[in-house]
């Protein structure tokens, strides 16, 4: 049988899992020029490459393949927006493995 003193640390474990995230504010949407580019690279034939080797069920595999699909999405990204004159965001591109 459950007692209130077992029951209240369930009741607040639950509390919290069930909050929701504050929204998110101040987003800045995409120009046209981003938005192109972004369903471009989704697109890309070496992003769709990488995504036939994920093996559900395996999660190292799951991990690798995701995250070298973000690699290869951001790669053609940033090569569609240089292709098309457009400024990119942010300031130091990330390091990549040699």
């Amino acid at each position: 049988m459950m007692t209130p003193t077992r029951l209240l640390p369930l009741l607040a474990l639950l509390a919290a899992c069930a909050t929701r995230p504050p929204p998110i504010e101040n987003v800045v949407p995409d120009t046209p020029v981003q938005a192109a580019c972004r369903a471009e690279s989704r697109n890309d034939p070496a992003v769709k490459a990488v995504l036939e080797q994920l093996n559900p069920g395996n999660w190292a595999n799951e991990q690798r393949v995701n995250h070298e699909a973000r690699v290869a999405e951001l790669r053609a990204y940033r090569e569609c927006m240089r292709r098309n004159g457009a400024p990119l965001p942010g300031g130091v591109e990330a390091v990549r493995p040699l």
